[in-house]
């Protein structure tokens, strides 16, 4: 049986709100309660295979434990980055460039492996297994990128968000418009939805000096998780109705 959740409405909405309660809570471990990217990126890695081999154990999919993952790769990709970028020095471009390298490189590996990139027909274990590298790589990439928008660019928090938001929004005209690959476009969006979730969380929390709406880290992240926790129970209720339809069917 497929673990993963189908791709609809619902499913870009959580990945957003995931993403961005990631870069939160993640500068919340990191910077509000001044614990360090070093030791908040082990704190958070640690928590991710922890979730991931939950994951892989399981056989069906859950609603709760699937946006666990999304949400422990979201906050250790958060945390993965800033110590690249600022404790190691290596700058958001230079960041950007290799995290880029690495996710072509998980892509390659993947596709020649013979199992399929589409997430739809992900039935084994090394299938899952690329998907989630790629996913964590991804909002690592993510995080980088949104804050070489947000900072190097000039564009600052609000216009990194408009950028990379217009930029989604070409993806979904791509993919109701053209016979691009539905697969692409999909991993295309998957990533950019990452730096869009770091600029809006940047853009809530940072102060108005650096452009931002100064919500803070713990306000923002707690509204962010009272709304993924939300939609989490109601993706929920609709796989435990879709079940018990179907065993309600004769055979």
């Amino acid at each position: 049986m497929n673990k993963l959740p189908q791709i609809t409405l619902a499913f870009w909405v959580m990945k957003i709100c995931a993403t961005t309660l990631g870069e939160t809570a993640g500068d919340l471990l990191s910077m509000t309660l001044n614990v360090g990217y070093a030791v908040s990126s082990m704190i958070l890695i640690s928590v991710f295979l922890l979730t991931l081999i939950t994951q892989l154990r399981s056989k069906t999919y859950n609603p709760a434990l699937y946006w666990i993952v999304i949400l422990s790769t979201s906050t250790a990709g958060t945390t993965m980055s800033d110590f690249m970028d600022r404790t190691l020095g290596l700058g958001y471009a230079s960041g950007s460039m290799i995290l880029i390298a690495i996710l072509i490189a998980i892509f390659a590996a993947w596709r020649l492996s013979g199992d399929s990139l589409n997430v739809n027909k992900i039935r084994t274990f090394r299938g899952e297994m690329f998907y989630w590298m790629a996913i964590l790589f991804s909002n690592t990439l993510g995080t980088a990128l949104g804050d070489f928008l947000a900072d190097d660019s000039g564009l600052g928090f609000a216009g990194g968000a408009l950028l990379i938001g217009s930029t989604i929004a070409l993806v979904v005209l791509l993919k109701f418009y053209t016979k691009l690959s539905s697969v692409l476009l999909f991993w295309v969006a998957f990533v950019l939805t990452r730096p869009f979730g770091a600029t809006v969380g940047d853009f809530l929390t940072k102060s108005h000096e650096k452009g931002g709406l100064d919500f803070g880290t713990v306000g923002s992240s707690l509204v962010l998780a009272g709304i993924l926790l939300a939609m989490i129970v109601a993706a929920s209720v609709y796989k435990n109705r879709d079940m018990r339809q179907v065993s309600a069917e004769p055979s």
